[in-house]
Order: structure tokens, then sequence, then C-alpha cells
């Protein structure tokens, strides 16, 4: 009885290949590194209102300080979403939350933005900082596709307005830490098998705490 040599199935391309395959073929100019982060954040950390931001379009951003102008020329492209928990809470903030009464889930969502690279990119502190001096540019209205905030009883509610008038407070003074951002580092090394990492970076310096 002759042998008949099995036939090796064929792999199909996964969702991610066909959308930068597809991204490519368009003319996108959005590099694969970018894309594979947006994927990742939409449907393994169930991210919405995802939007991308060519930090190339402006060439500089406003300090929100004190209104002068700064050059943001090698800023990297940004995406931003909500997530569907928060990312870090400062120490200090969750002690206020704490002190009020007030849960993770009674709070508004809130955008974050997210900084796509690959493992072994040059960085420098001066294009990280640009990355910072470019949220400022991108202010968006949310359409209502995050989570909604919870429905509350009065004293609650009293409670959620003098927490956000104290937020709105400690952005200035930085009680609660200043601009806060991820790092996403694609692993795409020799051998690497595309996991994205992600990292909280914070503007500025970081007074360490005592315990």
């Amino acid at each position: 009885m002759a042998s008949t040599q099995s036939e090796v199935p064929t792999l199909e391309p996964s969702a991610l290949t066909n959308l930068i395959a597809s991204a490519s073929a368009s003319g996108n100019l959005l590099s694969a590194t970018t894309i594979q982060v947006l994927h990742n954040l939409q449907h393994q950390h169930l991210w919405t209102s995802l939007q991308i931001h060519d930090t190339g379009a402006s060439q500089t951003a406003t300090d929100p300080a004190n209104g002068s102008s700064k050059d943001i020329s090698g800023a990297p492209t940004l995406i931003s979403g909500i997530p569907p928990h928060r990312v870090y809470t400062h120490p200090d903030q969750q002690l206020y939350m704490l002190g009020k009464g007030i849960h993770e889930d009674d709070l508004r969502p809130e955008r974050l933005f997210v900084i796509p690279t690959a493992q072994g990119q040059t960085w420098s502190l001066r294009r990280m900082a640009s990355a910072f001096d470019a949220m400022a540019e991108f202010q968006i209205v949310e359409d209502g596709e995050g989570r909604a905030a919870p429905e509350v009883d009065a004293e609650k509610a009293q409670k959620l307005d003098e927490y956000y008038k104290k937020r709105e407070e400690t952005l200035a003074t930085k009680e609660w830490g200043a601009q806060r951002l991820l790092l996403a580092m694609v692993d795409k090394g020799m051998g690497g098998d595309g996991t994205v990492v992600y990292y909280v970076v914070q503007e500025g310096e970081v007074k360490p705490r005592q315990n």
C-alpha cells in the first residue's frame, strides 16, 4: 500500500497581521508598532474611545502654566483612550478618596495617553518631555462611549463634587503628582513574540515617599 504524505495545514494570517497589511496597502503612514499597540489596547485590555494623535501635525505646544510655546517637533505619535479601570492612583489621592468614602467605580472615566514604542528604540529625556508637552494640545470632548459614571445619592454627589474641585486644584499644585502616561513597549527583538508591556511614566521628578 502506497504511503501518503500528510499535508501540512496552511495557517491563516492573524487579525493583527491583516490589519497591519491593509493599513500598509492603503498608504496609511501609521507605523506597525502604533497599529499593534492600538489593537492590543482595544481587544486585550478593552479600552474604548481610542484615538491616534499625530504630533507631527503641530510643531509647537502651549505651556498651560505660563502660556509660552514649546517645540514638540521630536514628539512621538500618541494614542489615547479610556481604560475599563484606573491604571494608577497617587497615594495621596487614595487617602483623600478613602477619607471621603469614594470608590474607584464612583468616578468618571479618565482618558489616558500612551506612547507606542518597540524594544530597543532609542529615547531621550527631550523626546519624552516633548510627549508630555504635546498632550496639552489634544483637548478631547468625550462622547459618552466610555464607562459612564453611576448614579449616586445626594450625599455621595456632594462628596464627588468636592473631589473634582480638589482634583482641579491638584492639577496646578501637582499635589497628586504631575501628568502621567503609559509607555507601551512591543517585544520585536529576535525571537520576540510581540508581547506588549506597559510602563507608567510620570512627568518631572518624583520624590520618594517615606513609609
